[in-house]
C-alpha cells in the first residue's frame, strides 16, 4: 500500500471515530436515564392530572335498577315486576361468609390486601385494547365493580383509564365489604339474572342467604363466562371448563384458609336446576299482583315507590290452595266450556276468594281465565249483584236486632212465614210481591226450610220486619260495601253490588262466630331501606255469637238438604248459600267450613265486558244457577284445600230457634204442593221484578196479618227443625245438580 492509500485509510478511520464519538456523546447512560425518568415523571404528572380530573361518578342507569318480587306465603316466587332488570340488591350479611369467600377466591385472592387495582392486568388490558384484541380479564374485584356500577362495558382506552383511577378512589372511600357487596349485586350471571339474589333463584331456586358453598362456588365460577358456563346449555367443553373453574375456586379457598381440605373433599359439584321462564303476569299471577298492589297503596307504598324496585312482597296466598282453586275451576267449568265456538261460553267469567276465617288472610283467589286476556279481576269486581247469598245477612240482622214478625213473634229458625209466591209484603211503604223461583208457593214454612230452598217471599217479608235500614247496617258491619245499596224490600234478594271478596268477608265473619274478619292479601313488604308489616286488623264482635251461629246452623241445612246440595260431602262440615241474580246474569255459591271460607261466582259478560248478559246455556247446561257450577267448583276446591277433608265441626252455641204459633186444626192445613200449571222461570229472582215504586192503590191488597202465618201443617215438627223439603235447587226444590254439568232447576 502506498503512502496515499495509507493516508486515505487514516482519514476514513478518523471519520468513523468522530461519528462514533458523537453518537456516544449523544446517547450516554446518563442521558438515557434522564430521558426515562423524564418520561416517568411526565406519565406520573399526566396520571396525577387525570386523578384530579376524574371524579367518582354517580351510578350508571342500570346499576341500581331492580325488580320487585312477589312471593307466596311459603317464600317461593310468584311473580317479578320491574323495568327489565331481574335484580334484587341484598346486603352482604345476607350472603353466607363462605359464599363471599368463594367469589374472592375465584376472582381476586388478594382482594382484602390490594389497593383496588391490578397494574399488570390493567396494562395487559390496555395493550390488547390498543392492538385490537378486545376485552381482557385480570381486573380486580374493585375494578370489575367500578366497571359494572359506575361505567360501561365499552372496551376503550379512556374507559380503562377511568376504571383505574376510579378504582383507586373507591378503594380509599369504601370498605372491602361494601365493594364486595356492590360487585356481587351488579354482576351479570346469565339466565337474565343480575346480582346474586336473582342468580340464586335462577340457578338453584333459593334465596342468596340459603346458598351453600358448592352453589356459591359455581356462581362465582360462572362470572367468567355466563353463557358458556351455564350447565343447561354448555357444551361438553364448557361443562369441563366450569367444573375446572369450580375446583380452582375451592382450591384457592383452602389456600386462603377459608375452607379446610376435609370440607372441600366432601363437596360435590352443584348442578343447577333447569332454567324456568320469567314469572310474568300470565294466568292468575297478574290478578294476585294487582290485588296486592291495591293493598300496598293503603299501606303507604305508592306506585312510584314500587317503580324504584328492590321490594319483596310476601302475600298470604297459599301455593297449594291456589293451585287447588285453579284446578277446580278448570275441572268443573273451563273444561266444559267452548269459548271459541259458543257465544255464551265466551262470555262466562269465574271469580273466587278464599279466606282463612281465623286470620282474614286470603289464601287463594281466582281472578279470571288469564290476566293477559281479561284484565278485570273477577274476584274483586263490584259490578254484579250477589243475589240470594245476601239472604243470610237479612237473617243475621233479624237475629241481632231481636226482630219480630208482624204478629209479634221472635224470629228464629223455627219461625213460620208465609211462603206464597207473589205474596205482597206487609208493613212496607214500598210495595213488593216477589215471585219465588219457578213461581212455587210453599204456604206456611219455617225460616230454616225457607233458607234451604231460598224462598224469596219469606226473606222479602223478613227484611220488612227487620227494616231495610237495620239490615243494611248489619250487612255493612259484616263487610258488604255501601255501594248501590237501596233501603227497600227488594234488597233482600241481593240487588246491591258486591264482589266475591266482599261476600267472603261477610261469610268469614259468620264463620268466625261474629268477630269481624277483614280479608287481606299482604303479609309483609320488605326493602333494603324500609320494611312494612301491615297491622293486624281489629277483630271486634260485630254481631253476637248467638246470631252468627244461628245463621251458620241455617246454612248447614242449605248444604245438607237444600239448594247447595252440590257442595255436600261427607269429608267436611259445611254451611253455604246459593244465589242467582235476575235474568241469570250472575250465579254464586258462598260457603264455609270451620277452617275455610270461600265464595265462588260466575258472571255473564258481553260486548268486551261492557255489559252484563245471561249465563243461561252455559256449557249447554240450561240455567247456570248458584247450585250448579259455583257449588261444584266450591266443593272441588274445598276438598283439595283441606287435603281431602277435615274432621273439624262447627262449634255452635245458643242457636235461636224462634217462636212457633200453636198448631191449627187439621182442616185448615194448606197444601205446599205447586199447582200443575206452574212453569219454571229462568232465575231465583223473578225475571219480571214487580215495581217497588209506591202507588196510591197497591196492585194486591195485603192480608190482615202481615207475617202471621197461615195455619201450620196438621202434624207439627217435634224436633227443633222442620224436616227438609224434598230435593232442593237454587230457589226451587225437587232436583239435585247433575254431575254432567247440567244446572239445577
Amino acid at each position: 500500500m502506498g503512502r496515499a492509500d495509507a493516508r486515505r485509510a487514516q482519514a476514513r478511520e478518523a471519520r468513523r471515530a468522530a461519528k462514533s464519538g458523537g453518537i456516544s456523546r449523544l446517547f450516554t447512560w446518563k442521558k438515557l436515564l434522564g430521558a426515562f425518568l423524564g418520561i416517568v415523571l411526565l406519565a406520573m404528572g399526566a396520571f396525577g392530572a387525570l386523578y384530579l380530573y376524574v371524579d367518582v361518578p354517580a351510578a350508571n342507569a342500570m346499576a341500581e335498577r331492580q325488580s320487585n318480587v312477589y312471593k307466596y306465603s311459603d317464600g317461593t316466587v310468584l311473580a317479578r315486576t320491574g323495568k327489565g332488570v331481574n335484580r334484587q340488591i341484598v346486603d352482604l350479611d345476607e350472603v353466607p361468609k363462605k359464599v363471599q369467600h368463594a367469589f374472592v377466591a375465584a376472582e381476586n385472592k388478594t382482594f382484602y390486601k390490594d389497593q383496588g387495582v391490578d397494574i399488570k392486568g390493567t396494562a395487559r388490558g390496555l395493550f390488547n385494547t390498543l392492538s385490537g384484541k378486545g376485552k381482557q380479564g385480570g381486573s380486580t374485584i374493585t375494578q370489575q365493580y367500578v366497571k359494572n356500577y359506575y361505567l360501561t362495558q365499552d372496551a376503550t382506552v379512556s374507559r380503562k383509564l377511568k376504571e383505574l383511577v376510579i378504582s383507586l378512589k373507591v378503594d380509599q372511600k369504601q370498605s372491602k365489604d361494601e365493594i364486595l357487596a356492590g360487585y356481587i349485586n351488579t354482576a351479570y350471571y346469565g339466565r337474565g339474572a343480575s346480582g346474586i339474589q336473582a342468580a340464586a333463584q335462577a340457578y338453584y331456586g333459593v334465596d342468596a342467604k340459603d346458598l351453600d358453598v358448592a352453589q356459591g362456588a359455581y356462581l362465582a365460577s360462572l362470572l367468567q363466562a355466563p353463557s358458556q358456563y351455564d350447565w343447561n346449555s354448555a357444551s361438553a367443553t364448557g361443562k369441563r371448563l366450569v367444573k375446572e373453574r369450580w375446583a380452582y375456586t375451592l382450591r384457592n379457598m383452602v389456600e386462603m384458609e377459608w375452607l379446610t381440605e376435609s370440607e372441600k373433599a366432601k363437596l360435590e359439584f352443584a348442578v343447577p336446576q333447569k332454567p324456568k321462564p320469567a314469572e310474568g303476569m300470565e294466568g292468575q299471577r297478574g290478578y294476585l299482583v294487582e290485588a296486592a298492589n291495591k293493598e300496598l297503596a293503603k299501606q303507604g307504598i305508592s306506585a312510584e315507590d314500587r317503580e324504584a324496585g328492590g321490594w319483596t312482597f310476601t302475600l298470604s296466598i297459599d301455593k297449594k290452595r291456589q293451585k287447588a282453586l285453579e284446578k277446580a275451576v278448570e275441572d268443573q267449568l273451563e273444561s266444559k266450556l267452548d269459548r271459541k265456538g259458543s257465544k255464551i261460553d265466551a262470555g262466562v267469567q269465574a271469580g273466587a276468594t278464599s279466606v282463612d276465617p281465623k286470620t282474614g288472610e286470603v289464601v287463594a283467589m281466582y281472578g279470571g281465565e288469564d290476566y293477559v286476556k281479561h284484565y278485570i279481576n273477577n274476584a274483586t269486581r263490584q259490578d254484579y249483584q250477589p243475589a240470594s247469598t245476601f239472604k243470610p245477612l237479612v237473617l243475621a240482622s233479624a237475629l241481632e236486632n231481636e226482630s219480630k214478625t208482624q204478629n209479634g213473634r221472635l224470629i228464629g229458625l223455627n219461625t213460620i212465614y208465609d211462603g206464597t209466591s207473589k205474596r205482597p209484603v206487609v208493613g212496607s211503604d214500598t210495595p213488593f210481591n216477589p215471585q219465588n223461583e219457578d213461581d212455587r208457593s210453599y204456604g206456611p214454612i219455617s225460616v230454616q226450610r225457607a233458607t234451604n230452598s231460598s224462598v224469596n217471599a219469606v226473606f222479602a217479608q223478613m227484611i220488612v220486619d227487620v227494616t231495610p235500614a237495620a239490615a243494611k247496617e248489619t250487612a255493612l258491619a259484616l263487610g258488604v260495601p255501601d255501594k248501590n245499596f237501596p233501603e227497600r224490600p227488594a234488597v233482600s234478594l241481593g240487588t246491591m253490588n258486591a264482589s266475591t271478596w266482599d261476600m267472603a268477608a261477610a261469610y268469614a265473619t259468620l264463620d268466625n262466630h261474629g268477630k269481624k274478619v277483614t280479608p287481606h292479601i299482604l303479609k309483609a313488604a320488605e326493602h333494603r331501606d324500609r320494611s312494612v308489616k301491615p297491622a293486624a286488623p281489629k277483630r271486634e264482635q260485630v254481631i253476637s255469637r248467638a246470631s252468627a251461629d244461628t245463621v251458620t246452623k241455617a246454612l248447614t241445612g242449605v248444604v245438607d238438604a237444600g239448594s247447595g246440595s252440590a257442595a255436600d260431602t261427607s269429608a267436611y262440615d259445611a254451611a253455604g248459600k246459593t244465589g242467582t241474580s235476575e235474568d241469570n246474569k250472575s250465579a254464586w255459591f258462598a260457603g264455609y267450613t270451620p277452617e275455610l271460607t270461600t265464595v265462588v261466582a260466575l258472571f255473564g259478560e258481553g260486548d268486551g265486558g261492557r255489559k252484563q248478559v245471561s249465563l243461561t246455556g252455559t256449557a249447554n247446561s240450561g240455567r247456570a244457577n248458584g247450585g250448579g257450577f259455583p257449588a261444584r267448583i266450591w266443593a272441588d276446591y274445598t276438598l283439595g284445600a283441606l287435603g281431602g277433608g277435615s274432621d273439624k265441626t262447627f262449634d255452635l252455641q245458643d242457636v235461636e230457634r224462634g217462636e212457633v204459633p200453636p198448631p191449627p186444626a187439621p182442616s185448615d192445613t194448606p197444601s205446599e204442593k205447586p199447582t200443575p200449571s206452574e212453569k219454571p222461570t229462568p232465575s231465583e229472582t223473578p225475571s219480571k221484578t214487580p215495581s217497588e215504586t209506591p202507588s196510591e192503590t197497591p196492585t194486591s191488597p195485603a192480608p190482615p196479618t202481615t207475617s202471621s202465618p197461615p195455619p201450620t201443617p196438621s202434624t207439627p215438627p217435634t224436633s227443633p227443625e222442620f224436616p227438609p223439603l224434598p230435593g232442593g235447587g237454587d230457589g226451587q226444590p225437587g232436583e239435585r245438580p247433575q254431575a254432567g254439568g247440567a244446572a239445577p232447576r
